[in-house]
């Protein structure tokens, strides 16, 4: 065949796909979640996910129920067993503890830096547990409850991945569970702690009551606003919000976690379209230092901003309220 009957031909085949295809036709954008799996696969470690709209019922995941150690976002479960037990009576947010030496250990937060004796509220010690991840305070905390009653109100809503195993800093009391070695402070899932926070953003506290009612709401108002006041915030909102959290009411209630080889953050975001929760935990990192770049929390924040200008284009709007 000759080089100009070659031409012709391939020219002809040219023509024929163009005449097929749409005029006008781009490639069809990558979904949702093939746009998460890039990001997740150019981080150097492992990432589980899972997000949801409240409103709209979407969700999306990525190895949602894998168990993961969940560094001091365990502390979630710990909140919700308090908002529980306050809206019960058997716990007041202004009940009195007494924080001793004896107490204190060291890690996040600022009560193990104080003078003891020293007495502050319960609210005050939860309100440190999860704004300022205080270490110290949450043992006052799970001195108060009791870990039986925490890993409870887990198991009540459903939770059969998610442990809190003992207090921050302090050696298990009686025998070893033989995965705590493995996890550390705690185990769970990215779909089992969402619906932790979901319980806490939809203010589900009670099966038998389908819509919550001013105690509920009360209780709900006093955890949201912890979980607003965040103090580290270089996950989830990095992207999404300039807001100086301790200036002004954020659209971002959340509660992180991090250890050398994790990093981890869930919140709830109040949006215009719709309260969006987003679950994500990053192990077995090769990153293991402790700046604000850290390579977790930049892909915390890079999947975070991926489903949130998916699903809400405006961004966290706080006057959506959750």
């Amino acid at each position: 065949m000759s080089l100009r009957a070659v031409t012709l031909r391939a020219l002809g085949l040219i023509l024929l796909l163009l005449a097929a295809a749409p005029a006008g036709a781009a490639p069809a954008p990558p979904s949702l979640e093939d746009q998460l799996r890039a990001v997740a696969a150019a981080h150097p470690g492992k990432v589980g996910l899972y997000a949801a709209n409240l409103e709209t019922g979407q969700s999306v995941a990525l190895d949602p129920d894998t168990p993961v150690p969940t560094a001091s976002v365990i502390k979630l479960t710990a909140l919700y067993a308090a908002m529980i037990e306050v809206r019960e009576g058997r716990v007041r947010w202004d009940e009195p503890l007494t924080l001793t030496a004896a107490n204190q250990v060291q890690g996040s937060g600022v009560l193990g830096l104080m003078d003891t004796p020293k007495t502050l509220t319960f609210k005050d010690a939860v309100t440190l547990m999860i704004a300022m991840s205080d270490n110290t305070a949450t043992n006052l905390v799970i001195d108060r409850l009791g870990l039986e009653t925490i890993n409870a109100r887990s198991r009540s809503i459903g939770l059969t991945q998610t442990v809190f195993y003992k207090k921050v800093f302090i050696p298990i009391v009686g025998p070893i569970p033989p995965d705590q070695p493995r996890f550390g402070l705690g185990k769970t899932t990215p779909r089992e702690m969402a619906r932790v926070m979901i319980r806490i953003a939809a203010c589900q506290l009670d099966p038998a009551r389908p819509s919550p009612d001013a105690a509920d709401r009360a209780v709900c108002a006093t955890a949201l606003t912890m979980l607003r006041n965040q103090f580290y915030r270089d996950g989830i909102p990095r992207y999404l919000e300039t807001l100086d959290a301790s200036d002004g009411t954020s659209a971002i209630a959340e509660k992180t976690g991090a250890i050398d080889a994790a990093r981890n953050d869930v919140a709830a975001i109040a949006t215009a379209n719709g309260t969006l929760v987003i679950s994500i935990f990053t192990h077995d990192n090769a990153d293991h230092g402790w700046t604000a770049d850290d390579e977790g929390d930049l892909t915390i924040a890079k999947l975070a901003r991926i489903i949130v200008k998916a699903w809400a284009p405006k961004g966290p709007d706080a006057k959506a309220g959750f």
